[in-house]
């Protein structure tokens, strides 16, 4: 496997500067976003002593939990923004990389992989499909054979958190203008003002379950990120994979076919010369048996050492 921080020849960038840079910084959004859901509990509590017509609620206490959750906010926001960004950066290195490994095999260009984040309306579902075509060109088990339980797990949880947060906000939102109107002397009675702080209860019981998913879409982002940085750098040691983007059948399943063609494997050195004997492959001239040598007939030779 090549050394990590490696940048091996054709196009694969296996540095891990944005993948570590991302670890760190949905470590520390993890704990901004737990903060921010205390600044809502600290809401609803507020909100859920008017309604049981609890006598130490003040107007300070209900400030104080708007503050809290407000800076809190703004807190979750100094990472979130930082890691979007570095997350669209990071995302587009991936395709380059992906399209090392299986080329002419997906939807969307790398411009798509930074872009559909940010893009309306396609955001709910071109960077899923991007992420799609990048995971199974990374999979050192072959595109047939890849896992991906995390990937969706994460996509998932990631939409239901952006959807129940959206609704819990517009309702909120919604509340709130209404008890400012009420304020303003615009209010018809008790009645309605009790219905308008339960609907606002309601709705900041709505972003506190959305809060608990975010936290755990921004975990199962940190394993992604993890894993995915895993994939490409084993993707990488392997061989490339073939025109149809299968992985090569040596050394995981039959043997590699032969480099040469089919049938035996063409001498590398050439035809060889033609036979001395006639057309057809050269053979050596045919082997005639002999019988040995004759004694020589007569005394024997006499011995140049004496007799005996």
């Amino acid at each position: 496997m090549p050394a990590a921080g490696a940048m091996p020849p054709g196009g694969v960038d296996l540095r891990r500067g944005l993948s570590t840079a991302l670890t760190v910084l949905f470590s520390l959004m993890i704990p901004t976003l737990i903060l921010v859901m205390i600044g809502r509990g600290g809401q609803y509590g507020v909100v859920s002593d008017m309604l049981s017509n609890n006598g130490d609620v003040s107007l300070d206490d209900a400030n104080e939990a708007d503050a809290f959750y407000v800076a809190m906010t703004g807190l979750n926001a100094l990472v979130a923004i930082p890691a979007t960004i570095v997350w669209a950066i990071w995302f587009r290195r991936l395709r380059r990389n992906a399209e090392a490994f299986a080329p002419g095999q997906h939807r969307m260009s790398p411009g798509w992989a930074a872009g559909a984040w940010f893009t309306p309306v396609v955001q709910l579902w071109f960077p899923k499909q991007i992420a799609n075509d990048i995971w199974r060109a990374s999979s050192p088990q072959g595109p047939h054979q890849v896992n991906r339980g995390l990937l969706n797990g994460w996509w998932v949880t990631l939409l239901v958190s952006i959807g129940v947060g959206f609704m819990g906000s517009v309702q909120y939102t919604a509340a709130d203008t209404k008890l400012t109107q009420m304020e303003s002397g615009d209010v018809s009675g008790f009645g309605e003002v009790r219905g308008v702080i339960e609907d606002m209860k309601s709705a900041l019981g709505i972003s506190i379950f959305a809060m608990v998913i975010t936290i755990a879409a921004a975990i199962l982002a940190l394993l992604l990120v993890r894993q995915i940085t895993a994939m490409q750098e084993q993707r990488a040691a392997l061989p490339p994979q073939g025109p149809q983007g299968q992985m090569p059948p040596s050394p995981y399943g039959a043997p590699a076919p032969n480099p040469y063609g089919g049938g035996a494997p063409a001498n590398p050195y050439g035809a060889p010369a033609s036979s001395p004997y006639g057309g057809g492959a050269p053979q050596m001239p045919p082997v005639v048996p002999q019988a040995p040598p004759a004694p020589p007939s007569g005394p024997p030779a006499g011995s140049p050492y004496g007799q005996g």
